[in-house]
């Protein structure tokens, strides 16, 4: 682990971490640019984005990656 000083405050490195099936996590506070100039920001100090485009509140995640979808019924029965 490296600790930046105010000489070399560009050694300060982001950590993100990618969860399989979920967001991916990056080290907070954070400004998040989108495609179309739009700009969130976050001050916690973990930040979830979504990765499956299914939150409400995106490009925050809201857990919406959980949900299961059901296997269609078979009407066999």
């Amino acid at each position: 682990m490296s600790v930046a000083t105010s000489d070399d405050s560009a050694a300060v490195r982001t950590t993100v971490r990618i969860v399989r099936g979920g967001p991916m996590l990056i080290d907070g506070p954070v400004n998040i640019e989108l495609d179309d100039g739009t700009r969130v920001e976050s001050d916690r100090f973990v930040v979830a984005v979504c990765t499956c485009r299914r939150s409400k509140n995106y490009p925050l995640c809201d857990t919406s990656h959980r949900a299961k979808m059901r296997a269609p019924q078979s009407s066999e029965d």
